[in-house]
């Protein structure tokens, strides 16, 4: 990469493992040969949790804006988003500190929106204790989409072997059926075919749609989802030019590895998605916001309550994310390239087939 990138990070629930696995991703010196790291929270948080760990030589270069962020060297640049003392106590749940969680994304957010970051990477989140009168969201997933003001967004899981989207995200299993419609899955489809395209520089996606019933309704027996709103919404999917397939059978689709076949695939609810692929690539996958103007990465994983403050949490999701952002960011403006200057696209087509 030509040019450093600059990663945004929120620090996410002070009891959780956020900081943790931030940090030691930040000890390995080769991210500072590709990005320039900007932390949003406090050193003092930083060091209470570099404590706990093993890692030894990590000090954070404070800053108060991203464009302060050292393009050299192998420092990470932390923004104090707030002066009072925190009390930490890892592994509890407490809605006194939840504030700090919104503060750290709070702020990151608006830097990235304002082009001072170009990218955003979330350590994880307490859902229940960071809700306030400011952030009256299921999850970091709705409240970056409203803040970007987009009519849709796609939670997409993706990992080298597997990328699932979901047709509806943060909701009761019970409002999931009446909140699937034909226009809804034509949507995600769109925007999952967009963000293979432009994020992943996939020239062809594939995409497989599951069904929402077991077995698929077997051809009705089982609910009628099928035949009513998501074959239909296949077939406008396909008359728009975009390679989707199915329903098929949750059960066995990754039972037997047919999800191998296709470049993703568009579950219908969150844990018909979720479980699957967070059994085969939990350490290795990211979750990524498509169908936004900016970059927005995290781990695939929550806070960790029962291993946070004990030097036991795996950094290996969270550096994923962050070198997915790299990627989607170097990639997006590639994508941009091609169209200011037609005559690049012979050359990086041919160089990504």
């Amino acid at each position: 990469m030509s040019e450093k990138i600059k990663i945004g990070i929120s620090i996410g629930d002070v009891n959780g493992i956020g900081l943790e696995i931030i940090i030691k991703t930040l000890a390995d010196s080769r991210i500072y040969d590709y990005c320039i790291p900007v932390v949003y929270g406090h050193t003092k948080l930083a060091s209470f949790y570099r404590r706990t760990t093993t890692v030894e030589d990590l000090n954070f270069f404070v800053i108060n804006q991203p464009s302060e962020g050292k393009k050299e060297g192998r420092k990470p640049n932390m923004i104090n988003c707030w002066d009072e003392d925190v009390k930490v106590e890892p592994g509890v749940a407490n809605s006194e500190v939840g504030k700090y969680a919104f503060m750290s994304l709070e702020r990151a957010t608006a830097d990235l929106i304002n082009g001072q970051i170009d990218a955003l990477v979330t350590a994880p989140i307490n859902k229940d204790t960071i809700q306030s009168e400011q952030f009256n969201f299921p999850g970091h997933t709705e409240y970056l989409q409203e803040r970007d003001g987009a009519a849709e967004s796609l939670m997409f899981l993706v990992s080298d072997t597997l990328r699932v989207g979901v047709v509806t995200g943060h909701i009761p299993l019970s409002k999931v059926s009446e909140s699937i419609t034909t226009e809804k899955i034509v949507a995600k489809l769109k925007l999952m075919d967009a963000s293979l395209r432009n994020d992943f520089w996939i020239r062809k996606p594939k995409i497989a749609v599951l069904g929402l019933n077991p077995h698929a309704s077997d051809n009705g027996l089982i609910g009628n989802e099928e035949q009513t709103v998501i074959i239909p919404a296949i077939e406008e999917a396909r008359n728009n030019n975009i390679l989707a397939f199915g329903p098929y059978a949750a059960d066995g689709f990754f039972a037997n590895g047919t999800y191998l076949q296709f470049d993703a695939v568009l579950a219908m609810y969150h844990d018909q998605g979720l479980i699957p692929f967070k059994q085969i690539a939990f350490e290795s996958g990211v979750n990524f916001t498509a169908g936004l103007n900016f970059v927005r990465t995290s781990p695939d994983h929550g806070t960790a309550y029962d291993i946070a403050g004990k030097n036991q949490a795996s950094e290996i999701s969270f550096r994923e994310a962050l070198f997915t952002a790299m990627h989607i960011v170097k990639h997006r403006r590639e994508t941009l390239e091609l169209h200011e200057n037609p005559l690049t696209i012979t050359k990086l087509s041919r160089d990504r087939d």
